[in-house]
């Protein structure tokens, strides 16, 4: 009894945990000059992209979604290492996650899967990678829109890290697309301005 209440304590604590993703922001928007968003933000639109590619290519939609929101729980306690803090300092990534997943049961998988995304060889791993790969370029698509012609060199060098050739063809229709297309562009114009007469007030 003892120990499965030493557990429910330590989950307790990882979800304490995992809620300060939501107040690690994404330091390379600092070099991009526009634009943020938190670790969570991120964490929550790649794992919908990974169950996307995954159902997309056949692969195991389950364990791309677990890579996606899981691979980076431990900038909790790291921050997040943009390309340039890569340069001059060392994310001990895998400790940080051992230590928050220590004492919840759920080491065993979640290591494994941690160990996966780092090292792409298996569908999944790549579909994950390129998950987290389309966030991106989706944000970055949004800054170029408004105006950040920056942007452009950063969709480039991200499309360039796309493993899968359908990650590869859906990244092509988000830059083709209009981020505001999914609520605007679907409803007859006078509607923005006839509002009253569809029930609002």
């Amino acid at each position: 009894m003892k120990t499965a209440q030493n557990q429910l304590e330590r989950l307790a604590d990882l979800l304490h945990e995992a809620g300060m993703l939501r107040r690690i922001p994404r330091s390379g928007y600092a070099f991009l000059g526009t634009g943020g968003e938190n670790v969570a933000e991120h964490s929550y639109r790649v794992a919908v992209a990974g169950y996307a590619l995954a159902r997309l290519s056949g692969a195991d939609a389950a364990r791309v979604v677990l890579m996606c929101l899981f691979h980076d729980l431990h900038e909790a306690r790291t921050g997040d290492f943009n390309y340039v803090n890569r340069l001059y300092n060392e994310c001990r990534a895998r400790k940080a996650l051992e230590d928050a997943l220590e004492g919840t049961g759920l080491s065993g998988e979640l290591l494994k899967l941690f160990d996966e995304f780092e090292v792409p060889e298996s569908l999944e791993a790549e579909l994950a990678r390129d998950a987290d790969q389309l966030d991106l370029i989706c944000d970055l698509a949004v800054e170029l829109s408004k105006g950040n012609t920056f942007a452009s060199e950063w969709i480039e060098n991200a499309l360039k890290r796309l493993r899968s050739p359908v990650a590869r063809e859906l990244a092509e229709k988000i830059l083709r697309s209009d981020p505001n297309r999914w609520w605007y562009a679907h409803v007859d114009k006078d509607w923005w301005s006839r509002r009253e007469e569809h029930g609002r007030s």
